[in-house]
């Protein structure tokens, strides 16, 4: 593994968002091969980044960053959505800034032994940790009722029930193990697949990858502890790369940063329409998701469909129940 060869998406858009000064503490949520954490302390070295990846095989990478700033840098081998958990057994309990990328980074794509890409020949794994299900385990084993469903709502494929019926014909035959043995079934199913311009088992290796590794329920766990642990004035920033995740943040921060109508049967009814609950967590800064420059893209074909949204914590408390 190369940390150079990783191509940090929105990098001076995201810097500017964290806006780390000296002493303050920035959670690196999804270390992957360190460009944010790298990134952040090579424009403030004073601060301190905490990361977290649940991919073992990162570790090399973050303790060579841990060596480069020591004192400054701390990788806690822990998924993003325990960090509340994680932090406090470290005896931080509020921090300055947390910055999430979320989704598979380019160097477990570009590891063929991982099974993301339909591209090579690899086992049908996609798990980001060594633990749990692996994608041949889901393909292989869960009924055509959930095949449908993760292959619909995760994947937004339009011929979910057509590929998994090829699925479970195949699965019949001979157990799918490989990437481009699954690849393939997909191709024979997908209507129109010739005339594609994206690979027509794109989106269905999209769904099992989500599904493999919970990423929407870990994004929405993260977001509700970076409501938690962020300091008043601290700094919320996420880039995701499809709508699915996007959307996710989007609703979380909007709902976080509107007020709501007080329905107070103590009120007089004339003032209720014009009574406002300002206990709002976070303000929008900026109100829009920011996209990359076409420069961005031309150099970096995988920062095209990365959107980059952050809000400011009010000093509002958290409200578990919100």
């Amino acid at each position: 593994m190369n940390e150079h060869l990783h191509i940090p998406v929105l990098k001076e858009e995201m810097l500017a968002a964290v806006a780390a000064k000296a002493g303050d503490v920035v959670v690196d949520g999804t270390f992957g091969a360190g460009g944010y954490s790298r990134a952040i302390l090579a424009a403030e070295p004073q601060a301190r980044v905490i990361a977290f990846d649940r991919d073992p095989n990162v570790k090399l990478l973050a303790d060579a960053l841990a060596r480069e700033f020591p004192g400054h840098f701390l990788f806690m081998a822990a998924r993003f959505s325990a960090m509340v958990e994680q932090l406090a057994a470290a005896g931080i309990h509020a921090v300055d800034a947390i910055v999430l990328d979320i989704g598979v980074s380019s160097m477990q794509f570009d590891e063929d032994v991982r099974g993301f890409s339909f591209q090579r020949e690899a086992p049908l794994d996609m798990r980001m940790s060594a633990e749990g299900l692996s994608a041949a385990d889901v393909v292989n084993g869960y009924s055509e009722a959930e095949l449908i469903r993760i292959l619909r709502d995760y994947g937004e494929e339009r011929d979910a029930k057509r590929i998994t019926r090829a699925i479970i014909a195949a699965r019949i035959e001979q157990k799918i193990t490989t990437t481009v043995q699954l690849a393939s079934i997909i191709r024979g199913a997908v209507r129109g697949a010739g005339k594609m311009k994206i690979h027509p088992a794109t989106k269905s290796f999209q769904a099992l990858r989500i599904e493999v590794n919970q990423e929407l329920a870990e994004l929405e766990a993260a977001l509700a502890a970076a409501e938690k642990l962020l300091k008043p004035n601290g700094r919320l920033v996420v880039v995701t790369f499809h709508s699915l995740e996007d959307r996710i943040v989007k609703e979380f921060m909007r709902a976080r940063s509107q007020a709501a109508a007080v329905t107070s049967r103590h009120s007089p009814a004339a003032l209720l329409a014009n009574v406002i609950n300002t206990n709002h967590t976070f303000n929008l800064t900026p109100t829009k998701a920011i996209a990359p420059s076409e420069k961005e893209v031309s150099l970096n074909p995988r920062a095209r469909s990365a959107k980059l949204r952050c809000a400011t914590r009010t000093a509002s408390p958290f409200n578990a129940a919100a």
